[in-house]
């Protein structure tokens, strides 16, 4: 299955590397000519978990430069959420009969091309899986997560299990029937945990740790839940069961809350957002497909968001140089939604967790 990775940051050159040292048929598309250059002079190095490696690679090219068509089985987009957006219809013609398209970013992405380029080419992920780049070429991993892959339609397929097949070469990869459920429990803890994060400064279990914090949390949580279940999807459990103790539309306190918290805190508390590195190296945030994604779909469904709008709105001011991260905006945002006259509409569900 000959495979185009395009981009080669901490994500696709991880995979790319542990492909190749597995033997694979992989080429590596980079932003710009430099990028290639360097990674063509180092080799790629993988050190962390998962084992060290370093392996020569000279399939590597600036994506303009790939212009052979049907040359490849399968083409994973490791880019930022916009990145593959934009690359993704010049890709189809690289791909040979029956080729697959995998972007594996966070949100609606898979969705958006899906409905752009038809299912037929697109196979839905996303990724758990965290790592560093250190310079083009050398990368450290830091956890031993996986790749989730799934028709975006639901159920199994052939496709799914041999791709499946094929990446679990470099890293662990599992299927799922539900991956729509999937994307939305990631989604879930994206929009609250990576957001807040970042326009606050504060690591996860900092700003909990601050009543206002925790109550931004849970607002946000709760508008991006019931966007999820007034769409159709149900969430699919991950780290925890996505759906909190006792929730009616909004999140109820509580021991089993207190513990389903804990439970998050213990596998995201101590991280810095990947928002906020975005920030600090005056990168373009995901935000658009995260939380905008949620006010976006909430609108289609009449479900009011402005918890999640605010911390839209508020990214996109860090971002444009207006505003710096700061723990005041946990009391800001909710402050601002008050003054605006503006209400979350819960979003109600049975004893059982079913849709009223």
């Amino acid at each position: 299955m000959k495979t185009l990775i395009v981009g080669a940051g901490a994500l696709g050159g991880i995979i790319g590397a542990r492909l190749l040292a597995a033997g694979a048929s992989v080429s590596l598309a980079t932003r710009n000519d430099t990028s290639a250059q360097e990674i063509k002079a180092s080799g790629l190095r993988v050190t962390g978990i998962g084992g060290d490696l370093s392996i020569e690679t000279r399939e590597v090219a600036p994506l303009g430069e790939y212009s052979i068509p049907g040359a490849f089985d399968l083409i994973v987009l490791a880019t930022k959420a916009q990145d593959a957006i934009d690359a993704a219809p010049s890709l189809l013609r690289l791909l040979a009969p029956g080729g697959t398209l995998l972007p594996i970013q966070n949100g609606g992405v898979a969705q958006m091309l899906a409905s752009q380029l038809g299912h037929e080419c697109v196979l839905g992920g996303l990724s758990n899986l965290t790592g560093t780049m250190l310079r083009h070429g050398i990368y450290e991993q830091s956890n031993a997560g996986y790749l989730l892959i799934g028709e975006l339609g639901g159920g199994e397929s052939d496709r799914s299990e041999r791709v499946r097949q094929w990446l679990s070469r470099a890293v662990n990869v599992k299927v799922t029937a539900n991956l729509q459920g999937a994307v939305w429990s990631k989604l879930l803890l994206n929009c609250s945990v990576t957001t807040i994060g970042a326009i606050a400064g504060l690591t996860m279990r900092a700003y909990t740790d601050r009543p206002e914090g925790r109550e931004l949390f849970c607002r946000t949580y709760d508008e991006a839940l019931s966007v999820a279940l007034a769409s159709g999807v149900r969430p699919e459990k991950m780290l925890v069961d996505p759906i909190p103790p006792g929730w009616n539309g909004r999140s109820m306190s509580g021991e089993a809350y207190n513990l389903w918290l804990v439970e998050i805190l213990n596998g995201y508390g101590y991280a810095k957002a990947s928002m906020l590195q975005d920030f600090e190296r005056g990168r373009t945030t995901e935000i658009d497909f995260i939380n905008g994604y949620v006010v976006d779909t909430a609108r289609q469904f009449g479900v009011n968001t402005p918890v999640n709008t605010a911390l839209v709105e508020t990214v996109h001011a860090i971002t444009r140089g207006q505003i710096s991260p700061d723990p005041n905006h946990l009391w800001r945002i909710p402050e601002t939604i008050v003054d605006r006259g503006e209400v979350s509409v819960p979003f109600p569900l049975t004893n059982n967790g079913e849709r009223q």
